[in-house]
């Protein structure tokens, strides 16, 4: 059965609507609150159970918007944000996708990253599911115990590399949790058919060990072994209980995240958004900056600054999109080259490479610093993927702009405080010649009385897309040639007013049809390579819009 339209809870496959009273309003996917009708509050047994007046959702927009406007601090935003997605969701999802630029940094990155740091003493609700160590053979049990029937998508993660934070153990469930709803707010994904799904399997973090306020597991992190026979049992039950669901690996130490993409990703459909995801969106960055600096993919020269998932992730669909061009792999890889913390990513240091690195050890002398490897290496984009700020120095930028007309510039490490430059640097210290963007979203910079609108190379534009058109078409894998749609579909889409601006990726506020657009290219792949485990509809677009969540509310009676 294709992803459907609507949620059981909202239309239980034609039974009647059965919820009433109080059980009605404290139900997030079914909770109206003030805009209950007087005909709903009469025959739903809600009169008296609300305040008399009847509002509208768009009046409920605007009283929630000043509200989140009247708080100083994002997270107290966020936790405002949370309390309302936990008390209404069409009305969390309708205010989301009305104020996008708005509210994304609220809810996912930068804020996401304190909210995580902040997790346990911020913790109000539960949301999601915790599975540790303690389930050892019963996490099928557990994930029956979920109240939504037929979960069609999960996020999930083991807290060991939360953005640029590192190991946070159980906190890192806000990642499951915003990205869920970046989901659904982006590219329609019903919330009743998502799942947040942390497993707990300890920290390395002593402080969060020994704090007071840790929520998780109090023991070191589980590795080898009892891990794997951990994620192996998850895995099996994830296919007994939700047979139809797909599954986003999240924020996976880079031990694990590639073993684990590559174990599982043909048993059932599954992706790393951090590798796959992350890769996608860069490259998009880089194909949309070809229009401003002329020249093909395969003339490019990229250097890395951080050789861990993303980094590696970003050069291998590089590397897949310059072989599409024509290009040799040998020839492709060539032109990827990594700076991981100890120096330039060479063949004389093969002995102590992670396996991950290996394909980019290149024939080179070893160059320790970043600045001379730029020197030596005469990049024409670098890429920061490092999680370690202020690493895109004035020099090191300033070399840059002596090399390049116009130098791409990728500052991608999250939250804001680990991004390795500012937007304003990039720009100043290139002479404004500086394509730029971020992981993390920059207010636009005035130069010599231009503004320059940096971009944001958020997964956001990527990850809701190819979730969307995976579940449309019910595809038995999610395949690299998907990300190397999406991306250059993403770049199809930033418009020559982006350009004019310096932004390389489409405005936020055309995010649902960048989705829908992205989903499309995707579902097509899944179409033509077989993949599909449901016939092509005539309409693949139409098709899709029609599985679209649209936050409105339904008349009950």
């Amino acid at each position: 059965m294709m992803y459907p339209r609507t949620a059981p809870a909202l239309s239980p496959w034609g039974a009647p609507f059965q919820q009433r009273g109080a059980s009605l309003l404290i139900d997030p996917l079914l909770n109206k609150g003030t805009a209950f009708t007087d005909r709903e509050r009469d025959a739903l047994g809600l009169r008296g159970l609300l305040p008399p007046r009847v509002f509208t959702m768009e009046e409920q927009v605007q009283r929630s918007v000043a509200a989140v406007r009247r708080i100083p601090e994002p997270l107290e935003k966020y936790i405002y944000l949370t309390n309302l997605q936990n008390r209404n969701e069409v009305l969390f999802y309708r205010l989301i996708l009305d104020y996008v630029d708005e509210m994304v940094p609220l809810i996912y990155t930068p804020t996401v990253g304190q909210a995580c740091l902040e997790y346990g003493s911020i913790f109000r609700r539960s949301r999601g599911m915790f599975i540790t160590l303690k389930e050892r053979g019963r996490i099928a049990e557990i994930l029956r115990q979920w109240p939504h029937e037929g979960a069609r998508l999960i996020v999930v993660t083991d807290g060991e590399r939360i953005l640029g934070l590192g190991d946070l153990g159980a906190l890192g469930m806000g990642i499951p949790i915003g990205k869920l709803s970046l989901y659904t707010a982006c590219a329609g994904l019903h919330p009743y058919y998502t799942l947040p799904i942390t497993l707990d399997v300890g920290t390395d973090n002593k402080a969060l060990l020994d704090g007071p306020m840790y929520i998780g597991l109090r023991e070191r992190r589980a590795r080898g072994a009892v891990f794997d026979a951990f994620i192996e049992e998850f895995v099996t039950a994830v296919e007994n209980v939700f047979p139809q669901a797909l599954v986003q690996w999240e924020d996976f130490g880079n031990t694990n995240a590639f073993r684990l993409l590559n174990r599982y990703r043909k048993r059932l459909p599954s992706f790393n958004d951090d590798i796959q995801g992350t890769a996608a969106v860069a490259l998009a960055g880089l194909l949309a900056a070809l229009r401003l600096t002329g020249g093909t993919l395969r003339e490019q020269r990229l250097l890395f600054l951080g050789a861990g998932e993303a980094g590696t992730g970003i050069a291998d669909l590089f590397v897949s999109a310059a072989c599409a061009q024509g290009m040799a792999e040998a020839d492709a890889r060539r032109q990827c080259w990594f700076v991981d913390s100890k120096g330039l990513v060479v063949k004389s240091r093969v002995a102590e490479l992670a396996e991950h690195k290996l394909p980019y050890a290149h024939d080179h002398a070893f160059i320790p610093t970043l600045h001379d490897a730029v020197q030596q290496i005469r990049p024409t984009a670098l890429i920061g993927v490092s999680g370690t700020p202020a690493t895109f120095t004035r020099e090191v930028v300033g070399l840059m702009a002596a090399l390049n007309r116009q130098p791409v510039i990728f500052a991608l490490s999250n939250p804001t405080s680990k991004a390795e430059c500012t937007a304003e640097q990039a720009y100043a210290w290139s002479e404004n010649r500086a394509i730029f963007a971020s992981g993390s979203p920059f207010p636009p910079v005035q130069i010599n009385g231009q503004q320059r609108v940096p971009g944001q190379g958020n997964n956001i534009y990527i990850f809701p897309g190819v979730g969307l058109g995976v579940l449309a078409s019910e595809s038995r894998e999610v395949t690299d040639s998907m990300f190397l749609a999406a991306a250059q579909t993403l770049a199809s889409l930033v418009e020559p007013a982006d350009l004019a601006v310096g932004r390389i990726f489409p405005s936020l506020t055309r995010i649902r049809d960048v989705s829908l657009q992205i989903a499309t290219a995707v579902a097509k792949v899944a179409y033509e390579n077989g993949l599909a485990r449901r016939s092509r509809p005539g309409d693949i677009v139409e098709d899709i819009r029609g599985c679209m969540f649209q936050p409105v509310y339904r008349d009950y009676v």
